[in-house]
């Protein structure tokens, strides 16, 4: 059936048969010799050879330069001419000691009419069926392309934006505590070891990437953590495995640290990460300094976050961003699949 649907010719070919059999063969039984097969066939030439002029010549008027009224007329035209020459051949030549002569009823203008429409019908309908599937399956080919090569892009842009910022993280905490250097390299390292082994994936677990998340935090925790409140709460209902795609969520949670702890005065930054049938709820909330501290930033993570979320998850996700007083609120709910 696979090979049916994306063969053209074999299509085609089924096409012709059926129709044949429907419109000429149906009294197969009263086919007596060669001479009434042969007949038969030159009947199913006249039929067949209009339904494919209109789709060769007339259709392309319809589905290509929009004109309805003149694809119309030339149809019924075309028509009106192929019944014409079917009628006088059959009358003059088909129906003499034919079986295909049935009825007097037969031997009418308006029958070859009729014939001639059910006949194209019968031809055209499952041959733009079967066209308009190929070109759903090659438009949505060529959109799973479009979209793995966006992703790509996104993500060769979004690692180093990862790296810069956990640099800067490093370099911060380095001026502090120097002794603590050398072990937090290796916490580095393990992040970058996971962001490298999860980048040629698709998808990755559920339980992996929040360990991730996690790990982000506690660095960002040797940093900022004795002038920042920081809280990350999370809570996975039920035992069923999850997955997601990688490095989805951390952007939002860079971006709290970012903005939320960049100055002396009080901040806060606070994370929240439940699951609960089958959907993520993220909650991020960060301070917003009274005197803003000029930010260095790309502003390419949220904006690639948010397009690769248009392209995975498309109507399964809400995002809600805004400003509440003294506070950056960032809520998002995604529907996840099972691993």
């Amino acid at each position: 059936m696979k090979k049916i649907l994306e063969s053209r010719w074999i299509q085609e070919l089924i096409i012709l048969v059926f129709s044949f059999v429907l419109f000429t063969m149906n009294d197969w039984m009263l086919v007596s010799s060669w001479a009434n097969l042969w007949k038969g066939g030159c009947y199913f030439l006249i039929l067949y050879t209009h339904a494919q002029l209109n789709r060769a010549f007339l259709l392309p008027v319809l589905l290509k330069q929009h004109k309805p009224l003149l694809y119309a007329m030339a149809s019924i035209l075309l028509t009106l001419v192929f019944s014409a020459i079917l009628y006088g051949v059959s009358t003059a030549w088909l129906y003499k000691n034919c079986y295909l002569y049935k009825s007097i009823k037969q031997d009418n203008y308006w029958f070859y009419v009729a014939t001639m429409i059910a006949t194209f019908i019968c031809i055209m309908g499952p041959v733009l069926l079967l066209q308009f599937y190929r070109d759903q399956k090659k438009q949505a080919s060529e959109t799973l392309l479009f979209n793995s090569m966006q992703l790509t892009s996104l993500r060769n842009q979004l690692n180093p934006h990862f790296l810069f910022n956990t640099f800067n993280t490093l370099y911060g905490i380095s001026l502090q505590y120097p002794h603590r250097v050398s072990e937090l390299i290796m916490q580095v390292a393990q992040l970058m070891r996971y962001q490298m082994e999860s980048n040629g994936k698709q998808c990755v677990l559920l339980t992996d990437e929040l360990a991730f998340i996690e790990s982000y935090i506690g660095l960002e925790k040797e940093r900022v953590g004795h002038r920042c409140e920081i809280k990350y709460e999370t809570s996975i209902g039920g035992t069923k495995p999850y997955k997601i795609s990688p490095m989805l969520l951390i952007a939002f949670v860079e971006n709290a640290f970012k903005h939320g702890s960049g100055t002396i005065e009080a901040c806060f930054v606070h994370i929240t990460i439940t699951v609960k049938d089958a959907e993520l709820y993220l909650q991020v909330r960060n301070s917003i300094p009274k005197k803003k501290q000029e930010v260095t930033s790309t502003k390419i993570g949220i904006t690639n976050t948010i397009k690769r979320l248009d392209i995975l998850y498309e109507d399964r996700y809400t995002l809600d961003i805004k400003q509440d007083g003294p506070e950056y609120i960032v809520n998002l709910k995604l529907q996840l699949k099972d691993a």
